[in-house]
């Protein structure tokens, strides 16, 4: 059985604002997209090709917690707790169109918006509010993912007609002061070869 990893970078530091109650982010790049080259000799403005990764179709490629696109998802993360503003870390959510593929419910959008993404902005700013209590300079160690405990979900389960890899009880790991503290990511679900956070907390009906 594979242990779990803690995927680990060096950042800036982070420092608290002037006025004291909100953290400074990172800067972040939301995109998940590769610029286009061109042969020719002369110069071109670069090019981004957006893709929507939910209206694409499922795999059954289990994720790993490495790689360009997962660190950049988890800073994306991390900056959101740390602002104190959900929608950074929206594009590390699972995606609508790959809800209502494989939802098997009458209304996966109203679903979607009213108690998905709903909880999911709720409870980061709840982090956000416990790292200003513990105040400080936090600092990202990484998100470990229990990545031997992931399970492939077949249709007809957790009212689904669409299949994907899921794994419960990951964590985010910062340090303050030189302590160690953790949040509780509750669930993380695939999509075409990796990960997406579909509850923070607990999962609500």
């Amino acid at each position: 059985m594979r242990s779990q990893k803690v995927a680990l970078w060096v950042l800036p530091a982070l420092v608290f604002a002037s006025c004291g109650t909100t953290l400074a982010a990172m800067p972040t790049t939301t995109t998940r997209a590769a610029p286009s080259t061109s042969t020719s000799s002369t110069t071109t403005p670069t090019t981004i090709a957006l893709v929507d990764q939910g209206l694409l179709s499922q795999t059954g490629e289990k994720p790993t917690d490495s790689g360009p696109v997962f660190d950049a998802d988890v800073k994306l993360l991390w900056n959101a707790i740390l602002s104190g503003d959900p929608q950074v870390a929206h594009p590390f959510f699972f995606p609508l169109a790959a809800y209502i593929q494989i939802k098997a419910i009458s209304d996966p959008v109203h679903d979607y918006d009213t108690r998905l993404i709903y909880r999911y902005d709720m409870d980061l700013l709840s982090y956000h509010q416990q790292l200003l209590q513990l105040g400080g300079t936090p600092h990202l160690t990484g998100l470990s993912i229990p990545e031997s405990s992931a399970e492939w979900i077949s249709p007809g389960v957790e009212y689904n007609k669409g299949s994907y890899w899921r794994v419960y009880g990951s964590r985010l790991y910062y340090s303050v002061g030189g302590a160690t503290h953790f949040f509780p990511i509750n669930s993380l679900i695939s999509w075409r070869g990796q990960w997406y956070v579909v509850h923070v907390g607990p999962p609500t009906s």
